[in-house]
């Protein structure tokens, strides 16, 4: 990738936030023009600048780590029961058409000596769905993340979204839901797994 117009992290592969939102909102003027607008009338003139620091805050997962965010909070505990947090709200944008799709990531793990902060699993969440994402992928990275940092005995995943590329366009279903899971370690065992889908769907907690 080129270096030539601003500065870019090689870490992340992301330019700079400065950098980014200029180049971003000089894109979308001209997007405007091509779907057939006039981006210098009054009600568009600032439209490409709002949508390009939208973007960046929707997109915002490729500058975090979400690794360390569970390494920041990490404590040693003799706990060996299941730790749930569920019903964690979540937006993201559909890769393949760059829609929204919205729901709930409910995330269980089996500790092995550590645990990590419970906010922490729901941010995990949050800097997964702040990038361009299939809801397949974003459900096995997190379940990864989690599994690879903390080295618990398991991690399971279940997402639930609704998807606006369905809803808006295509097919045009509205209720549709999409629900993806993924699991590693005592959760392939189906007891296990079954005691993790009572419990998230236990609306008593």
């Amino acid at each position: 990738m080129s270096q030539e117009s601003g500065d870019w992290s090689q870490e992340t592969g992301v330019r700079s936030q400065e950098t980014g939102v200029e180049e971003l909102a000089a894109h979308y003027h001209q997007i405007l023009t091509l779907l057939g607008e006039d981006p210098e009338r009054e009600g568009l003139l600032k439209t490409p600048m709002r949508v390009a620091k939208a973007m960046q805050v929707l997109t915002r997962g490729y500058q975090m780590d979400a690794h360390k965010v569970l390494t920041d909070a990490l404590f040693r505990e003799d706990y060996s029961q299941m730790v749930i947090v569920k019903d964690i709200d979540f937006f993201s944008l559909c890769e393949h058409h760059m829609l929204p799709f919205y729901g709930k990531a409910h995330v269980a793990y089996i500790p092995n000596g550590y645990i990590t902060g419970l906010s922490k699993i729901a941010r995990v969440v949050d800097i997964y769905a702040h990038r361009l994402q299939v809801q397949e992928r974003m459900t096995q990275q997190i379940k990864d993340c989690i599994q690879e940092t903390l080295k618990p005995l398991g991690v399971m995943v279940v997402v639930e979204a609704r998807h606006m590329c369905m809803q808006m366009r295509g097919i045009e279903k509205q209720n549709a839901i999409t629900t993806t899971s993924d699991f590693s370690g005592a959760f392939n065992q189906a007891k296990t797994r079954q005691e993790f889908m009572n419990l998230i769907h236990n609306n008593q907690i």
